[in-house]
């Protein structure tokens, strides 16, 4: 079990100020192994209770916030990684198991049986907790990601863009989901996640982008979408 507690602030910025931003960061920062050149693209099945209370929390501006999800970064992987994020405040805690593609298949499918058999109590805890709140499969969520990292208070600065979700499918490991988009494509969050303080040319170059502060999550923004399609 991994678990992660930093801070974290979002903004949205757009496509012009991402590029720029990107190519200034990779003169002083660590590129993400896995950016390749244009970053790489990440997959989430959300779950949440039949009420949709990890939402509606969100939507009524509740301090304490939780979500619980599947993330893949290749639907050819045999393996997904489960996360609980807990956020109070700009404080995040980020905790994960890695589980068995024969495993997530089966989460995907609201059978959370398979987390018995990991020794590790953060899986017993999310098997009493799902159980216990009846969640369920909720959507699917796809974006792209490009990412630098400074060891000094393992600041992590990403860039997401092209999101997009379907409610439709939640075969988290399918090759051809139908997909959505839920933000526009020329606009890009900036998320920049950190233990401590920030360093001050980070926060220079944070600084001198047009922003706005964004305090929605992509599952907000996805399910978001469906609430005003039902309306």
């Amino acid at each position: 079990m991994n678990q992660v507690l930093r801070e974290e602030k979002k903004f949205l910025i757009g496509i012009h100020d991402f590029l720029q931003a990107s190519n200034r960061l990779e003169q002083v920062l660590i590129q993400d192994p896995h950016n390749g050149t244009h970053g790489y693209v990440i997959r989430s099945l959300y779950f949440d209770t039949p009420l949709d209370d990890d939402f509606m929390e969100k939507l009524d501006g509740t301090e304490l916030l939780r979500k619980i999800l599947l993330r893949i970064y290749d639907p050819g992987h045999n393996f997904a990684m489960l996360e609980m994020k807990q956020k109070e405040g700009d404080q995040q805690l980020k905790r994960s198991l890695r589980v068995s593609k024969a495993h997530a298949q089966r989460l995907q499918q609201g059978d959370y049986t398979p987390l018995l058999s990991y020794k590790e109590p953060f899986a017993a805890e999310l098997y009493a907790y799902m159980h216990w709140k009846c969640y369920r499969p909720k959507t699917v969520v796809e974006y792209h990601r490009k990412a630098f990292i400074a060891k000094e208070n393992k600041i992590r600065v990403t860039f997401d863009n092209q999101i997009a979700a379907t409610e439709s499918c939640f075969d988290l490991f399918s090759p051809h989901l139908n997909m959505n988009p839920v933000l526009d494509p020329f606009q890009v969050v900036l998320e920049v996640k950190f233990n401590g303080f920030l360093l001050n040319y980070i926060q220079g170059l944070i600084n001198s982008i047009d922003k706005s502060e964004l305090s929605v999550s992509k599952y907000y923004l996805a399910r978001q979408n469906a609430y005003q399609t039902h309306l």
